[in-house]
C-alpha cells in the first residue's frame, strides 16, 4: 500500500480558489490558484458564478497534483475551506444553480433584514444564534433567492432546492452530485447562517419558517473534524476521504494553533477577522461582536469563539489598484505608501458594505477625509494601509471589553502581513507584538490539520502546536500620544460616513 504522505486542502475564497498541499510538518509541497470573477450586477450587489467556482476548484485540485507529481493514494485526506456567509441554491436533481452565489459583502438584503427585525430590532436572534441581523450572514440571501427568482419557492417547498454556504456546494460536488452527493456542512459554517442554534448545533425551524426557509433545503450539521465523504468515483480523487470543513477564518483560528481560552488571531485578507476562543461555552458580547463556533473535533465539545469581522481590507487595496488605476499591483501599495512620511491628514473609512463591527451600521458608506491640497496618491496609499490597523484596534478593544482580558499579543496571518509598513502600524495602534508565523497560509493549513486528524495522520491538537512556529514579531514604537492622536482623528472619520444610506439613495 502506498504511504499516505501528504494532506490536500481547498480553500474556496472570496477572490479564487486555492488547492494546496501540505506535509506532515505542515510545510506546502504545492499550489495551485484560479481566480474567478467578481460579478457586480448593481451598486451594493456582489455575486459569484458558482459553476465557474466547481470548475476551478477542479482545475486547481488537478494543477497541485500535477506540481507535486504526486497522486491519490499519496493523500491522507482533504480538507476545505472557504467564504462563510456567501450562499447558494441549486437543483438537486440536475445540480443546476439557480441564481449566482450572493456574497458576504453583497447588501441587498437590507430591506429583509429590516422586515424580520420588527419592533423587536437587529438583536431580534441574537440570543439563539449568536448573531445580530445583518445582509452580512447567509440565511437572508436564501430567502431573497427564494422571493425574486421566478419559480424557486415553488421548486423549494416540493423539496427539489438544496441550499448551502460554499463548503456545501464544493463537498456536494466532489462527492457525486446529482450522483449521491453528500449534502451538509459543518458547525462553523452553520454558525454563520443565522437558522443554528449557538448551543445546540442544530437548525432552528422558527428562524427558518421566520425567513420561509424550508429546512428540507438545509445540510446536515457535522463536526469541523470528521469523515464527511469520499471522492466521487469519476474524480481524480476517488474514494479519499474528505474530513474537514472549517469557514476560512474559524479555519485560520485552528492552523495558528489558538487551542487555549484567550488566544487570538487576525487575518488580513478581503476582510479582516478577529477570533479569541473562548472555550467550551459561548460568550455573548456587548461590544458589538459575533458570536460563533471556533471548531469542533468530533466526539468532542464545541469550542467557541467571540469574533469581530471587518468587511474591507485587502479589498480597499484592490479598489486602489482595479478602480482608480494608482497601483499596478496590489503588493505596490507598500511601496508607495513608504514614499511619504505620514498619511497628511488623510483617513479613509472603507465603508463600502456599511460598517461592519464594533458598529453594524448598514447605512455607513466609504469615505476619504481631511483631504487639502498637500494630499497625494502616495498619502492616500498610506490612509488605505492604515484603515486596516485603525478597524483591528477597533475590534480588539471591543474583545478585550468582552473577554475581561487584555490580548498581550496578536498572531496574524494572509496576505497583508507581508506588507511590513502595515504589520509596524498595527503593532503602533494595537500597543502589543504582532506575530507572524512562518507558514501563512494558515486558513487552508488549518484546514488540512482539521482533515488530517480525522484520519490520524496528525494525532491531534499538539501535533499543530508543535508544528507552529514564529516568522516574524513586531513590537509596538510610536509614542503614544501619537498614537492617540491618530486614532482619535480615525474614529472623528468615521462618524462622517454615518447615515449616507437612506430611502433617497437608491441601491
Amino acid at each position: 500500500m502506498t504511504e499516505k504522505k501528504y494532506v490536500l486542502a481547498i480553500d474556496q475564497g472570496t477572490t479564487s480558489s486555492r488547492a494546496i498541499l501540505f506535509d506532515h510538518s505542515g510545510r506546502i509541497v504545492a499550489v495551485d490558484q484560479k481566480e474567478h470573477e467578481q460579478i457586480f450586477p448593481r451598486a451594493g450587489w456582489v455575486e459569484h458564478d458558482p459553476l465557474e467556482i466547481w470548475r476551478n476548484v477542479r482545475d486547481v485540485v488537478a494543477g497541485v497534483l500535477s506540481a507535486a507529481e504526486v497522486n491519490r493514494h499519496q493523500i491522507a485526506s482533504v480538507g476545505i475551506t472557504n467564504q462563510r456567509e456567501s450562499a447558494v441554491v441549486w437543483d438537486k436533481t440536475t445540480g443546476e444553480p439557480v441564481y449566482n452565489v450572493i456574497v458576504w459583502q453583497d447588501t441587498r438584503t437590507q430591506r429583509i433584514c429590516e422586515r424580520l427585525a420588527g419592533d423587536e430590532g437587529p438583536d431580534k436572534y441574537k440570543e439563539r444564534v449568536g448573531l445580530g441581523l445583518a445582509t452580512y450572514f447567509s440565511g437572508p440571501k436564501v430567502t431573497w433567492i427564494l422571493e425574486n427568482v421566478e419559480g424557486a419557492r415553488e421548486r423549494a417547498e416540493a423539496g427539489d432546492l438544496l441550499m448551502g454556504t460554499m463548503d456545501t456546494w464544493v463537498l456536494w460536488n466532489l462527492t457525486g452530485g446529482v450522483n449521491g452527493g453528500v449534502h451538509a456542512t459543518d458547525v462553523t459554517n452553520a454558525s454563520r447562517t443565522m437558522l443554528m442554534n449557538i448551543d445546540t448545533l442544530d437548525w432552528n425551524p422558527g428562524i427558518c419558517a421566520d425567513m420561509g426557509i424550508p429546512v428540507s433545503m438545509l445540510p446536515e450539521i457535522k463536526p469541523s473534524s470528521g469523515i464527511f465523504g469520499h471522492g466521487r468515483k469519476n474524480g481524480l480523487l476517488v474514494d479519499t476521504p474528505i474530513s474537514g470543513i472549517l469557514g476560512d477564518q474559524q479555519a485560520a483560528t485552528f492552523g495558528q494553533a489558538c487551542f487555549t481560552r484567550g488566544q487570538a488571531k487576525n487575518t488580513y485578507g478581503t476582510g479582516c477577522f478577529m477570533l479569541m476562543n473562548t472555550g467550551t461555552e459561548p460568550v455573548h458580547s456587548t461590544n458589538g461582536l459575533l458570536t460563533t463556533v471556533c471548531y469542533q473535533i468530533e466526539g468532542e465539545p464545541a469550542v467557541y469563539a467571540l469574533e469581530g469581522s471587518i468587511a474591507v481590507a485587502g479589498s480597499l487595496v484592490q479598489w486602489l489598484r482595479d478602480n482608480l488605476g494608482i497601483i499596478k499591483d496590489s503588493k505596490d501599495v507598500e511601496e508607495l505608501a513608504r514614499s511619504v512620511e505620514d498619511n497628511g491628514g488623510a483617513y479613509f473609512v472603507p465603508a463600502f458594505s456599511g460598517l461592519f463591527a464594533p458598529h453594524w451600521r448598514p447605512d455607513a458608506r466609504g469615505a476619504l477625509v481631511g483631504l487639502t491640497r498637500y494630499v497625494n496618491k502616495g498619502h492616500i496609499a498610506r490612509a488605505v494601509e492604515e484603515s486596516t490597523a485603525f478597524q483591528t484596534r477597533e475590534v480588539l478593544e471591543a474583545m478585550n471589553a468582552d473577554s475581561g482580558q487584555a490580548l498581550t499579543e496578536l498572531k496574524v496571518d494572509g496576505g497583508m502581513t507581508r506588507d511590513e509598513l502595515l504589520m509596524q502600524f498595527q503593532a503602533d495602534q494595537v500597543g502589543v507584538p504582532v506575530v507572524r508565523p512562518e507558514v501563512t497560509e494558515t486558513t487552508a493549513l488549518g484546514a488540512a490539520y482539521a482533515a488530517g486528524i480525522a484520519v490520524g495522520f496528525w494525532s491531534g491538537t499538539q501535533d499543530v502546536i508543535d508544528n507552529w512556529a514564529e516568522g516574524k514579531r513586531w513590537t509596538p514604537q510610536m509614542d503614544e500620544a501619537e498614537r492617540d492622536r491618530l486614532f482619535r482623528n480615525w474614529n472623528k472619520a468615521v462618524t462622517r460616513t454615518l447615515d449616507w444610506v437612506d430611502d433617497d439613495v437608491v441601491e
